[in-house]
């Protein structure tokens, strides 16, 4: 038995940093997808996996699961728009994001620091979410972009400064 609530125990997760990126794909009717992730993770090297967890009432998640192909975009810290914009569920998000085609012909969206293909391993429920797993089948860090990656911390986006 516990003896917090859901918004505490969000609250004191809250002071974790965690990644964002955005996942996209090309959902079964040829209609590009993406969504806000703030639990991505690296999970093994041999294989190379890596993995995030979207909730379980995701649209989203739901229309990209049945593709099996993903890429997930590491935002840069100047892309709190493009966070934002795929956070909330809604019919246009891509509008006004320039993207092209990963090689796995998911999105990948320009000036992020990094594009990850993948197909999916596994997508296992926990709780209220999905833990989703991807084989890593291409990566791509494009040049001229930012340096400084996006993070969340305490419910609030914040950059990363990496050295160089």
């Amino acid at each position: 038995m516990t003896t917090f609530d859901s918004r505490q125990f969000r609250d004191v997760l809250g002071h974790v940093p965690t990644s964002v990126v955005v996942v996209t794909g090309i959902d079964s009717d040829g209609i590009p997808q993406g969504i806000t992730i703030g639990s991505f993770v690296s999970v093994s090297l041999e294989p190379p996996l890596v993995g995030f967890l979207p909730g379980t009432q995701s649209k989203t998640w739901n229309s990209l699961r049945g593709t099996g192909k993903f890429c997930v975009n590491v935002l840069a810290e100047n892309q709190a728009d493009v966070c934002w914009k795929f956070a909330k569920e809604s019919d246009d998000r891509f509008a006004d994001v320039e993207w092209s085609p990963s090689l796995n012909g998911a999105p990948a969206i320009a000036g992020s620091l990094a594009h990850i293909d993948c197909d999916l391993d596994s997508d296992v429920l926990y709780g209220d979410h999905f833990f989703v797993v991807g084989r890593v089948t291409h990566l791509h860090t494009p040049t001229g972009v930012s340096q400084n990656a996006m993070a969340f911390y305490r419910g609030k986006v914040v950059e990363v400064e990496f050295p160089e």
